[in-house]
């Protein structure tokens, strides 16, 4: 390939992250977080950019709810425990109540809808919502790095005479342990974030500490949404 045909490439990539809507969400997320620390709660420029990014982010979260309850009533992996298909369908229950509550707080905040109590109260739950969602996802991903675990030993000792690396199934396995720990380093990463919106712990948890995890969990989101590289024949 051609430095020309690489920048092509590259440049196609660019194009394809960008045209997700997701991917701009977690961009303006990044800017919005990045913002806080900054402002670390104080007026000025800083905390305009959060609060105006906030209002632009939930024009992006329109209707996004119908994801979750989607997902709600889509069937589960047969092969999943209990306790996880339980915890995962929680997750999605109130996610999308925190998504679903979280279009009425923006019609609040563009003056659509007048009632700014109500809006207020409806945005705490919401936020709520999204607090117990992580608290799930922390939960599942900790159960299925669990269930990783367990099959890469028992892999590992099938394997002992050869090498696992070299083994397909082995590297897919720790591919997804991979994918696991990072899921759930971002899960964990957003109820401290939450914890920080709702002011549970003013003290320790302040909006300079809010900024800087929702900062890196927003980055790991904007990871995670990654394109895979398309593979070149060899010549």
């Amino acid at each position: 390939m051609t430095s020309l045909d690489v920048a092509r490439a590259e440049l196609a990539l660019v194009v394809l992250y960008l045209n997700k809507a997701e991917a701009r969400d977690k961009i303006c997320r990044a800017i919005q977080y990045g913002s806080k620390f900054l402002s670390n709660g104080e007026p000025g420029t800083a905390q305009n950019v959060d609060k105006s990014t906030s209002l632009a982010r939930k024009v992006f979260r329109l209707f996004k709810f119908v994801n979750n309850l989607h997902a709600l009533i889509s069937p589960t992996s047969s092969d999943a425990p209990l306790p996880l298909i339980l915890l995962g369908k929680s997750k999605n229950a109130l996610l999308g109540t925190f998504l679903f509550l979280d279009q009425i707080v923006w019609l609040g905040r563009t003056g659509i809808y007048k009632n700014k109590e109500r809006a207020d109260l409806l945005g705490r739950i919401s936020l709520q919502c999204w607090m117990a969602s992580s608290v799930c996802a922390t939960l599942v991903e900790l159960g299925e790095l669990g269930r990783l675990s367990a099959a890469m030993k028992k892999l590992e000792k099938d394997l002992k005479n050869s090498d696992k690396y070299k083994n397909e199934q082995y590297r897919s396995k720790l591919q997804k342990s991979n994918e696991r720990s990072l899921a759930l380093v971002k899960a964990a990463m957003d109820i401290v974030v939450a914890v920080g919106l709702l002011q549970l712990a003013p003290k320790k948890v302040t909006p300079r500490v809010t900024g800087a995890f929702g900062f890196v969990s927003s980055l790991i989101s904007c990871y995670q949404l990654l394109p895979s590289p398309p593979k070149t024949k060899a010549t």
